[in-house]
C-alpha cells in the first residue's frame, strides 16, 4: 500500500494496478476481426516500397548541384527532366543562397549566373565559341569538314563512342562543350540513356541546340536538358553520373587539367569518359595550323599529361 500511495503522488494521473490484476481475453473479439486487422497490418507494410520509389524518383530527377559548394540544388516549379519542365523551374543552394533560373532555352549554372556587376573573361579559344557568327557556321559546314584534317565522320564517331558507352547503358549521360548539340541529339535519339545533358559555355552555341532540337521532331525531350556550365566547375555531385562525352572540345578547355579532373569527380565508379580532339599533327595537316597546334593544342596535353603521336586521337578511359 505504501509503494501505491507514493505511485499516486508522483504519477497522480496515472492508475497503479495492484499485483493480482488479471488479464482476460475478450470473447467478443471474433476471427472475422483479427484476420481484418491482419490484412490492414499487412496492406501498410506493402505501401512502404511504395512510397520509397516516389521518393528515389525525385531524388533521381534533381541532378544538378550548385557549382560553388556543389550541394544539391532545390528546385521550385514543374517537376520532371525534361526541356519544358526545366524552363518552368527554379534552382536555389540553400547552402550559398545562391538562385539559378532560365531563359527559356537554357538553364545558366555557372558561378556568374544572374551577376550583372562581374562578367568572366575566358581565354580566346574558349571566347571565340560565344560569338554568334562561329555558333551559326559550326554545323553548317565547320564541324562536318574537320575529316579533312583528321577527324572520323560524325556518324563513325558517334559509333565509336556508343561502343566505349555500351558498359553504362540506361545510366546519366553529359555531353560536355556539345556545341550545337550534333551528339547531344544523337545521344538522346538513342534511347540508350535515363538522362541526356547538352552542356557548353557558350549562350549561342546552347540557343542553336535548342533552335535544332526543335526543328528535329524526331529528338525526343523528355529526358534532355540543356545547361551552361563551366567544365571546371561542372554543377553535378559528385559521382552522379555515368558518361561523360567531349567530341572535338578538350584543347578548347582554359585548363585541360581541371577538366579532366572534375569530369572523374563527377563519373561514379565505372563511369566512361570519351572525347575526340586535336593532338599532334599528322602528315596531312595543312601547314597553316601547325603552329598553332604547337603553340596552343600541345601544352594543353602536356600539362593533362596526354602525348600522342597523331594529329586526331580518340580519348576513352573507364574512372
Amino acid at each position: 500500500m505504501a509503494s501505491s500511495s507514493i505511485h499516486k503522488y508522483l504519477f497522480p494521473q496515472h492508475p497503479c494496478f495492484s499485483g493480482n490484476l488479471q488479464l482476460h481475453k475478450n470473447s467478443q473479439v471474433s476471427s472475422i476481426h483479427l484476420a481484418s486487422r491482419v490484412i490492414r497490418a499487412c496492406s501498410a507494410v506493402s505501401a512502404e516500397p511504395d512510397m520509397n520509389a516516389k521518393q528515389g524518383e525525385i531524388l533521381e530527377a534533381e541532378l544538378f548541384a550548385c557549382p560553388i559548394c556543389y550541394k544539391p540544388l532545390m528546385r521550385k516549379g514543374t517537376s520532371g527532366f525534361n526541356l519544358k519542365a526545366i524552363n518552368r523551374s527554379c534552382f536555389e543552394c540553400e547552402t550559398c543562397r545562391k538562385s539559378y533560373s532560365n531563359n527559356d532555352v537554357f538553364l545558366d549554372l555557372t558561378v556568374t549566373a544572374g551577376m550583372k556587376k562581374y562578367k568572366e573573361v575566358k581565354p580566346a579559344g574558349t571566347e571565340g565559341f560565344r560569338n554568334p557568327l562561329v555558333s551559326f557556321v559550326y554545323e553548317r559546314g565547320f564541324r562536318q569538314n574537320l575529316t579533312l584534317i583528321g577527324y572520323p565522320d560524325i556518324d563513325e564517331e558517334f559509333k565509336m563512342a556508343q561502343e566505349f558507352f555500351e558498359r553504362v547503358k540506361g545510366g546519366k549521360m553529359i555531353d560536355v562543350s556539345c556545341g550545337c548539340g550534333l551528339f547531344t541529339r544523337k545521344f538522346a535519339k538513342s534511347d540508350t540513356y535515363s538522362h541526356v545533358v547538352a552542356l557548353d559555355y557558350s549562350e549561342n552555341m546552347l540557343r542553336q541546340c535548342y533552335e535544332f532540337i526543335e526543328q528535329d521532331e524526331t529528338v525526343p525531350t523528355n529526358n534532355l536538358a540543356l545547361i551552361r556550365a563551366d567544365v571546371s566547375r561542372l554543377p553535378f555531385e559528385s559521382g552522379s553520373v555515368d558518361a561523360v562525352y567531349a567530341g572535338v572540345a578538350i584543347h578548347c578547355w582554359p585548363s585541360p587539367s581541371n577538366g579532366v579532373a572534375e569530369i572523374c569527380r563527377i563519373l561514379q565508379s565505372g563511369g566512361v569518359f570519351a572525347g575526340s580532339t586535336s593532338l599532334r599533327y599528322s602528315k596531312s595537316t595543312p601547314w597553316y595550323l601547325r603552329p598553332m597546334i604547337e603553340v596552343r593544342f600541345l601544352p594543353s596535353f602536356y600539362e593533362v599529361g596526354l602525348a600522342f603521336c597523331r594529329f586526331q586521337m580518340y580519348l576513352a578511359g573507364i574512372i
